[in-house]
Formats: structure tokens, sequence, C-alpha cells
């Protein structure tokens, strides 16, 4: 099949689970017996917050039924209670992920594999970034790639293939509208696994990544300030408060952060800031209105990372274990034979000086939750967007075997993107033939306005492999392109329950997107083929059960299906490529279990998904059809408290992704491997705590990410590699600081064994590869009080 020509297809994009939630403190028994229960009533609180599932006895079971019949009356002052009153389980399997289900179930309750990273879990395992998250989830890798900031790969699927959201919203294909985030100002990172159009719409092929910030809480203040440091100079600062006001109804939620992550290549650093709030007010029992707006900002200097060198020119600063086989350069054609990574280039950064990364994103939300009936809530939510991000590098980072330089070339991109529009459900408890029923019916819509001005000319030019003369940018031209995307979707989403222990959970979407796109060259002057529309109008779903055959284990299955853009993303969408949508179905079966009087938790899943319809880098500039890509796995996660001072933890996935009728002009993709897609990925992890005046606890974690390819011609491995970080952290008794409730000390080594290995590989990119951090030494400081 041909191949099709695009203009710098990646250049210009923006560019565990919970398992890690370690914290297993036990919570009443009668929790596991939740999901053997008829749902609860809806409560009118925040959208996104961060829910845990409530103790469920008879009780508990006989008093939500009289409220479903009756309408409560409610006291009139807030309720003073702490904010997560419900302790997590060893998997945070009690949390209510908004993501995977509108119904507001609990993880354990979705016939899904839901993991959810408490905001705890992130403090505790040092994630400072929401890519340092998602490698802790299962079977989840990330490279902080600087063209693609927070790039994921997931189930075999990689960057647009899985949709990230903010508060459950969408802004676009996450390989150009993602950034570096800190994790300072989240409440918990989300993660469904497989396709996942249902919830997020197009782009969720391989699921969905949600970002959720912390929520008002209705209770005494609590405040809280982070602070740390790092031995490359790195330095992290947060602070937050939340809780109920002097009026009335009114809760509040302030963050603020700022950080400065320093890179281990010369000259690099990336610079944030957060700040995000929000008020809910419940103006009666039944009626709630919320606001929240949030400013983040990101400045960096960025790593392209290192180039493939020949071993035969590197000699004995040859590498082994980082890369291996053998490549003639995509970029210069000139065989460089077997290659490796040559350790004088470890630290060096060929960007130009005057390299730049910037972002401004701005939100606004707001919206209202009206109880209309005791079995009836309308909840609606308005959503404003803005960003502006800037590149302004040299991306390219080629060895020439011929001339023994490292030939470079310069990029340019812009981004002004707009974005509103609103959400609405309709909430319905019902009894269907004495089964209880509850139904969500949701409707969208969104208008997004996205203008890029990139650049026309490339410049380059040649340096030395070692102590290269960096130089400056230089001449620049800009051409423009725009993209107007009109999105409306109508959802239903239901749970049955046949039984007190077996439930149906299923879901419909239909959803019209309206491309309008432009492109203009250096000139002013409108491009071959553009202006152009598209309309598409996918329907995608998911269907599932799950049973809880005994109390506190479940298993479920479910057939679901979604839908993304076949070539590259919506955004850079030209007349001459394949239009059409690819169409992603996936079937899943798996057990979750919570035993051991809550102090022990496992999950297992096997999945099969088939992605059709296919356009997949072929390096440089082109896309190749790739016909259909397949991917079947397994994961498997647990943790146990085995006795009150120990915490065990571990994961593991196994994953074998193909590509399938991936034949074009010269050669032949079938059977390869995506790219940055390891057949395995494991997770482990034990801290022991010693009780003493000062509580003590020490911890080790360690990670391992088999091979990967950096392109799917797969000539070029990434080696596996096994890295592990230790800390040890001190609780201040109270007596210490009389003001602070809480103050802990912590001292964390990173990738204690200095390794050094392949993180990430671009395949747009294909002749450099970005390296891993070596070890670093970290001091923290948390206070909360």
């Amino acid at each position: 099949m041909s191949s099709i020509r695009i203009v710098r297809p990646r250049r210009f994009l923006l560019a565990s689970a919970a398992l890690t939630s370690i914290v297993a403190v036990d919570i009443p028994a009668a929790s596991a017996q939740q999901a053997r229960e008829p749902l609860p009533p809806v409560e009118v609180s925040p959208p996104q917050s961060r829910k845990q599932a409530k103790p469920a006895g008879r009780d508990a079971a006989s008093a939500r039924r009289t409220a479903v019949r009756r309408p409560s009356t409610a006291p009139a002052a807030p309720k003073l209670a702490a904010p997560n009153a419900a302790a997590p389980t060893p998997l945070n399997s009690n949390a209510v992920a908004e993501s995977a289900s509108r119904l507001g179930l609990t993880v354990r309750e979705i016939p899904a594999t839901v993991e959810v990273i408490s905001a705890e879990t992130m403090r505790e395992q040092g994630y400072r970034t929401v890519s340092e998250a998602a490698q802790g989830a299962v079977g989840v890798t990330s490279g902080d790639n600087p063209a693609e900031p927070a790039a994921f790969s997931m189930r075999g699927f990689t960057n647009s293939q899985i949709n990230t959201l903010y508060n459950g919203i969408k802004i676009g294909p996450q390989n150009m509208t993602s950034r570096i985030t800190d994790t300072a100002n989240l409440e918990a990172v989300e993660f469904l696994k497989g396709p996942a159009s249902l919830m997020s719409g197009e782009g969720a092929a391989g699921g969905s990544i949600n970002f959720v910030t912390k929520q008002p809480h209705t209770g005494p203040i609590r405040n809280e300030a982070d602070f740390s440091w790092d031995s490359l100079n790195s330095f992290r600062a947060h602070y937050g408060s939340g809780g109920s006001t002097n009026v009335q109804g009114l809760d509040y939620r302030f963050d603020i952060s700022r950080s400065s992550l320093n890179g281990f290549a010369d000259d690099t650093n990336t610079k944030t800031f957060d700040v995000s709030g929000q008020l809910n007010y419940r103006i009666s029992d039944s009626l709630k209105v919320w606001g929240a707006i949030e400013y983040r900002e990101d400045r960096g200097k960025a790593y392209w990372g290192a180039p493939l060198v020949p071993i035969a020119f590197s000699g004995s600063h040859a590498t082994s274990g980082i890369v291996s086989g053998n490549y003639v350069s995509n970029y210069n054609g000139t065989n460089l034979g077997a290659v490796t990574i040559d350790d004088r280039t470890f630290n060096t950064n060929y960007n130009v000086l005057d390299n730049r990364n910037v972002a401004q994103e701005v939100w606004l939300r707001g919206g209202f939750e009206l109880k209309l009936a005791p079995d009836l809530t309308l909840k609606s939510q308005a959503y404003g967007y803005g960003a502006e991000r800037t590149w302004f590098n040299n991306e390219v980072e080629a060895f020439n075997s011929v001339s023994n330089l490292v030939n470079r070339e310069r990029f340019y991109v812009a981004h002004s993107q707009r974005l509103v529009g609103n959400i609405t459900d309709l909430i319905w408890d019902t009894n269907i033939a004495g089964f209880d029923n509850r139904l969500v019916t949701t409707l969208s819509s969104s208008y997004l306005d996205f203008v890029r001005p990139g650049a026309a000319n490339f410049p380059g030019d040649s340096v030395s492999l070692v102590d290269p003369a960096r130089g400056y940018y230089g001449l620049l031209t800009i051409q423009q392109q725009t993209a107007r995307i009109d999105n409306e979707a109508l959802s239903f989403e239901d749970r049955l329950k046949l039984t007190r222990s077996f439930a149906l959970v299923g879901g419909l979407r239909v959803e019209h997107i309206g491309l309008d796109r432009n492109s203009t060259d250096v000139n002013g002057l409108v491009k071959a083929g553009f202006p152009f529309t598209k309309d598409w109008v996918p329907t995608t779903g998911r269907i599932g059960y799950t049973w809880e055959a005994v109390p506190g284990l479940t298993f479920f299955s479910q057939y679901a299906t979604g839908a993304d853009v076949s070539a590259n993303n919506i955004f850079l969408l030209g007349p001459t490529q394949n239009l059409d949508l690819t169409t992603a179905r996936t079937y899943e079966t798996g057990v979750k279990h919570l035993f051991w009087d809550n102090r022990a938790e496992w999950s297992f899943s096997a999945y099969d998904i088939v992605r059709k319809n296919v356009y997949a880098a072929a390096g440089g500039q082109t896309l190749n059809s790739a016909g259909l890509q397949e991917s079947k796995g397994v994961e498997l996660a647990a943790a146990v408290r085995p006795i009150e001072p120990l915490r065990l933890w571990g994961n593991i996935a196994y994953v074998d992704a193909r590509y399938a009728d991936y034949n074009f002009a010269g050669g032949s993709f079938s059977g390869n491997t995506p790219p940055n897609v390891p057949r395995i990925v494991a997770n482990a992890g034990a801290s022991y705590r010693f009780f003493t005046p000062w509580p003590v606890e020490l911890g080790i974690t360690g990670r391992h990410v088999g091979d990967r390819y950096n392109t799917d011609a797969n000539v070029v491995t990434m080696k596996a590699y096994t890295v592990a970080d230790v800390y040890a952290f001190v609780d201040i008794p109270k007596t210490v600081f009389n003001a602070v409730d809480q103050a802990r000390l912590t001292f964390r080594v990173r990738n204690i064994a200095d390794k050094r290995y392949a993180i990430w590989g671009d395949p747009f990119y294909p002749d450099q590869i970005l390296l891993g951090a070596p070890r670093i030494y970290e001091l923290s400081a948390a206070f909360k009080w």
C-alpha cells in the first residue's frame, strides 16, 4: 500500500495504579459488601471530586432505599466531616473514577480495568510529574518527549491513541496538547485501559488518562505545604488549603505550586507554575453551584536526546545495554552499521542556545447540581479553556557516518487554542421489574478553534559529536494552519442489578465531529487542497457485567469500542490523507479481590484489542498505511499488609502488540511491534515502619521495562532496563511543632544504581534516543495543619 507524505507531523505536536497506593489502612468490613447493595442515591456533590465508597451494611442499605422514596431533610449547617473519610484499600479500588463511568461506581464495580493513583500515593512515592505517576501504574510507560510532553504508552498504544483528560474534559490530541504537569495541585490520576470512546469520545482507542485537580471538602479547614530540593539543584514548593468557610454551605479549595526541575543534560530545565481554586456553594439540600479556575504555566529549555552513533566510530566510548541494532540514517541516508550511544554524549545538549518551550493555560469551569426529585438529578457544567504554546528548538540530531558530524535541523511552531463547551447529565435511579437500575443520559457539546503558526523553513547545520558549538536558531519564516472542530455527543450509560451480586453495565455514545481545516504558505496563499471540511458520526459503546461471587471477590467481563483519527491527529489532517476514523474493539475479562479484613487486594485482567485502518509513522516526514494493529495481554496487580509495619506491592503487565497487513512500496512491517511498546513492564515495592517516638519508614521501589523499538521498522532496539529508588522518612511529633499536626522529612535516592538507559524513542526522529535520568538525591519536607 502506498505511503503518504505529510508536513512535519510530529514536530509540531505538543510535543499500580492505585496499586502503588500502598497505604493499606483497615476500613470497616462492611464496605466489602457494597457492590452487593443497590446503588446509593446520587449525591449533590462537586463534579470530579475524589469520592470514596461508603460502608454499606443492611441498615445502611435500608436507609438508602428509604432516601430514594423520601426527600432527606439535611441539617442547615454543613457537616464537619474530614475529607476523604473512607480509607483507601490496598489497590484503592473503593475510589470513584468519574472519567471511567458516570454512574458513580467504584473501581471494583466497573467492568473494566481502572486504576486511580491518589495524591497520598504520589506524595509517598515521590511522583513529581504526571509522567512519573504513570510509570507506577500497571503496564504504563512514559517518556516526557519534549515535542510530546507526557507521552504515554498503554496496552500497545501510544500518543494520540490515548485521550488525556483534565477533570474529565478532552482538549485535543494528547501528542499536541499535553504538557509536563506537576502533581502538586492534583488529587488523583485516573487510568481507564482499552478502547474508551464511550467516556471521552474520539481518540481513546488505547484508553484515557485523567488528571483531577484537588477539590473542596466540607469540614474544618486543612492546610498543607510541601518543599523539596535535589542534587541537580531542582526545587519544588506547594501550598494548599481547603474546607468550610464561615458562610453556611460555602466550601473552598486553593492550591499554588512552583517548581524548577533541572535536567541531567547541560542547560536543560523545566519551570512550572500552577494556581487552582474552586468554590462549592450548597444553596439548599437539593441545589449546589460551583466554580473553578486554574492557571498553568511551564517554561523549559529542552533535551532532545542523544544521537545513534556507529560503534566503529565511538571505539572505547561505545556503551552496551542502552541500544542495539544496525541502522541507516533516516535523515541523511548514511549507513551507521551497528549503533551505540557514545558515553561522551550522556549529558550533551545539542539544542541551540536560544531554544525555548513555553506554554500558558487557563481553565474556567462552573456548573450546578440539582436534585429534581428523590430519584432524579440534573448536573451541568460549562467550561472554557485557552492555551498559548511555543516550541523554538533544534530538534534533529542525526550522526553522519561520512562527515562524522552531527547533522542538525531547526523547527518552530506555536499554538493558539480556544475551547468552550458544556456537559449535562441527567441521572435517574429507578426500579425495572423489581431490579434496581441507574441510567445516566449525557449531552455534551464543544467548539474548538486552533491556530498554528509554524516554520516555513528549517535551518540546519552540522556540529561535532563532542562539545558541539550549539549556536543560535537563525532565520525563521512562518506559515499558518488552522483547525476548527465542532463536537456534539449524546450518550447513555446504564447499570441494571439482576441480583444482589450480578449487574449488567453498558452504554452507547453517538458523536458528531465536524472539522474545518485551512493552511497557507509563507506568502499567505492558500495551499492546494485547502480549505476542506470533513464530518464523522462514530457510534461507540461498552457492554459488560460484574459478579461478586463471594463478598469482596468480583469477576467482570466487557466488550468495548473506540474510534480515533487514522492518520496522525485531527488537528493536522491533510486533504490527501486518509480521512476516515479507525475503529477499535476490545474483549476483556478479569477479577478483582479484596480480602483478609481489607489488608490484601489483587486484580487480574486479560484483553484482546484490534484497531483497524491504522496509519503509522514511517520516520522522517511520512506515514504508512499499517492495516490493523493487534494487542493481546494480561495484567496482574497485588498489594498486602501482612503485619502492621510492613507493606508489599507489585504489578506486572505482558502485552503482545503487532501490526498486520502493514505493506507498502518496498517492504512490509507486518508482524512488527509498534514503537515504545515493551512486552514486559513490572513494578514492585516494600516499606517497613518503625513505630518509635519519631516514627521512621524505610522503603524501596523497583521498575523493570522490557526491550522496545523506536520505529515500526524494528531495527534499533532500546534495551530493557531495571531501576530502583530507595527512601526514608521520619514523622516529627506534634510536640516539636505545636502548630503543625503532621510534619514529615524525607530523603530519597532515585535510580540508586545510576543505571544508564533509553527511556523513549520518537518514531519521527529515529536518529536519536531519549535517555533516562541518572542517580539523583532528594530532600523534601511536608507539613499539614
